[in-house]
């Protein structure tokens, strides 16, 4: 698993990816049992092997951990990666591995809750001017130093996974820097999602425009629709605003099946 890591990292970087991503969770979401690291510990060693992707959770499940350790911990990714992060965090839904794990899984209303203090939190954290006390509902700390700051300037970028639109997207409009979506959504499900953010921001006083748009998911489109294809259904996504796209490898070797991106990322850039 170790030497598989680092072979699929470096196809990537040789390959010109921009972000190499790993999933937050403790237990295969597919149902096996089959190994799955720990996402943070996992990203260190990337960070070690890597010199120029961007490297981020897709995405944290916010019951996982004290936002004032999690907020630490991105920060130290950053810092040792010469400032490639970036924090990804969403609302989490997996109840098995919560039960499994002894983590509480409270009901969805409060884990928005604890995700929305979560976020004002570690902007706290990242903001030197302020290492004062924050007193929340859930969470109180009596300091918010973080030192050293992140490397990125003027923090890393806050990806806000979901596709909820009262909640999810409201707090996107609000703290985020980046949304994901789903590519099995369809253009037409994503154009409408991508409509109600934008309703969102304007609600909020946000430039809609200063948001990353990403989709997750379309790795097994290159295979089913050949470069020539995958480029022009990437093309019409662009064309909704999607600045981003997420690539999901097969199961088996992910490094071998890597090592053929580079046309593929040299196509994607150039749309």
């Amino acid at each position: 698993m170790r030497d598989e890591l680092t072979s699929a990292a470096h196809a990537a970087e040789a390959a010109g990816v921009d972000w190499i991503s790993v999933m937050d969770h403790f237990f295969q979401i597919d149902g096996t049992d089959a190994g799955m690291l720990e996402a943070y510990s996992t990203l260190s060693f990337l960070a070690a092997h890597t010199s120029t992707v961007r490297l981020g959770a897709l995405v944290t499940g916010v019951t996982y951990r004290h936002p004032g350790l999690l907020a630490k911990t991105v920060t130290n990714l950053d810092v040792l990666s010469g400032g490639r992060a970036t924090f990804g965090i969403g609302a989490a839904w997996f109840e098995r591995e919560h039960v499994g794990m002894g983590v509480p899984y409270p009901p969805v209303a409060e884990r928005f809750e604890r995700l929305e203090e979560t976020l004002q939190i570690s902007l706290q954290m990242w903001d030197p001017a302020n290492n004062g006390p924050y007193e929340g509902k859930h969470y109180q700390l009596a300091e918010t130093l973080c030192l050293p700051q992140p490397v990125t300037s003027p923090r890393p970028p806050i990806m806000i996974g979901g596709s909820g639109e009262r909640k999810t997207f409201r707090l996107i409009a609000q703290y985020g820097d980046a949304c994901n979506l789903f590519f099995q959504m369809g253009p037409e499900e994503i154009a409408r999602k991508l409509d109600v953010l934008r309703g969102h921001c304007d609600a909020a006083g946000r430039d809609y425009s200063t948001i990353q748009k990403t989709i997750a998911g379309a790795g097994a489109a290159i295979t089913e629709l050949g470069l020539d294809g995958f480029t022009e259904q990437m093309r019409g996504y662009a064309k909704l605003g999607v600045d981003l796209v997420i690539l999901i490898p097969p199961a088996g070797r992910p490094s071998q099946w890597i090592e053929t991106l580079g046309p593929v990322v040299e196509r994607l850039n150039d749309i």
